[in-house]
């Protein structure tokens, strides 16, 4: 599969001109920018390919090994693959409004057997969206990953970039089929369980992603009894010992952000009531990047592209640890790499946090 990767700094202008030199006849363009320069990067790209769809999202950036805060990565596709860009709105209110667009592009692209993927950046609304995919992409075999915008500056508007437009409350995405390789999807957990022990929850506020009570006792206060961890350290322990929802066998992440005087826990993802729910710590997370990188290599016979979603709190976690710089060059070892650095990722059907999504292309 062809892929092209371009880079470029400084203003819009002269980004936009640095990263798309030797970029030809794209079927697709996906762009990551800063929010100071999102909305003319996005004006420049539609005025250079004004027939080309083009999505774009905002945060730190992974190229190549390289971490770039302020500088502009632009993603070319072309025509191997069978690609159709398209955006929710409203993703708050109706997501589901924008399921009859996304059904007819799949149905234009036809997706094989782990060929397709539908890859998508959104400012918020998580579950809702996750759902709304869903719906649409299991019975079809197509897997879902995606990231939440991360890096706009107190009091401003997340937002997302669709041809050349700039969109609050809304999710931009791109249903990609390979048609010389496979795709898979993989999401990587660096927690594993402190004990065998669960907890159910008893008391929920869906609508703050509130968790208030576990096993009938104050979330906090269980929290704190097992990891023994005082109550007023429980936010900052988050990169440590984050809470996991367990699904079948597997356990996705939950990351605190706040709590409550009565001991309610605020969530970034969303917890409901009788979920069940694991306190994790931090396990050896050099060894299941090594481990992960080696499933990926075993599984696929040539790397066309890597395309990753990090959450911020995995970036600063790896950034206190010194380990970041080493983890994307590691990345890179792959073949081509480009990642994003968000605030919350999407796997298949869940919204996750403290996680590594990343799809890998033949």
């Amino acid at each position: 599969m062809k892929t092209f990767i371009g880079t470029g700094v400084g203003q819009p202008e002269a980004a936009v001109h640095q990263a798309v030199q030797g970029l030809t006849s794209p079927s697709a363009i996906l762009f990551m920018a800063s929010y100071e320069h999102f909305k003319e990067t996005a004006s420049r790209l539609k005025e250079l390919f004004p027939d080309t769809p083009c999505i774009g999202t905002i945060g730190t950036r992974l190229v190549n090994g390289q971490v770039n805060d302020s500088g502009l990565a632009v993603l070319g596709f072309f025509s191997d693959v069978k690609i159709r860009c398209g955006i929710i709105t409203e993703a708050s209110r109706c997501p589901v409004a924008g399921t009859t667009q996304l059904l007819k592009q799949i149905a234009e692209i036809s997706p094989g057997t782990d060929d397709t993927v539908c890859v998508e950046y959104c400012t918020g609304s998580e579950e809702k969206l996750v759902t709304t995919f869903t719906s649409c992409l299991e019975t079809k075999g197509i897997h879902l990953a995606g990231g939440t915008v991360f890096g706009v500056p107190d009091g401003k508007s997340p937002v997302v970039a669709y041809n050349g437009e700039l969109y609050e409350d809304a999710c931009v995405y791109a249903l990609i089929k390979n048609t010389t390789g496979k795709i898979r999807v993989y999401k990587e957990n660096i927690y594993e369980k402190t004990s065998a022990e669960s907890h159910f929850a008893t008391k929920v506020d869906v609508s703050r992603k509130a968790l208030i009570e576990l096993d009938g006792r104050p979330a906090a206060d269980v929290y704190s009894a097992e990891l023994d961890i005082p109550r007023d350290k429980i936010i900052d322990n988050v990169l440590v010992n984050p809470m996991g929802r367990a699904v079948g066998d597997q356990v996705f992440i939950s990351s605190m952000n706040g709590m409550d005087a009565d001991g309610t826990l605020t969530n970034y993802k969303r917890i409901n009531k009788n979920d069940c729910i694991y306190f994790l710590s931090l396990g050896d997370y050099k060894a299941t990047e090594q481990q992960t990188r080696q499933q990926i290599q075993q599984d696929a016979s040539h790397i066309s592209l890597v395309l990753s979603i990090d959450c911020i709190y995995r970036y600063l976690l790896y950034e206190k640890e010194g380990y970041f710089s080493t983890y994307a060059k590691d990345m890179a070892v792959l073949g081509p790499h480009l990642g994003i650095v968000g605030g919350g990722e999407q796997y298949n059907n869940q919204h996750v946090n403290q996680t590594m999504v990343c799809v890998v292309f033949e």
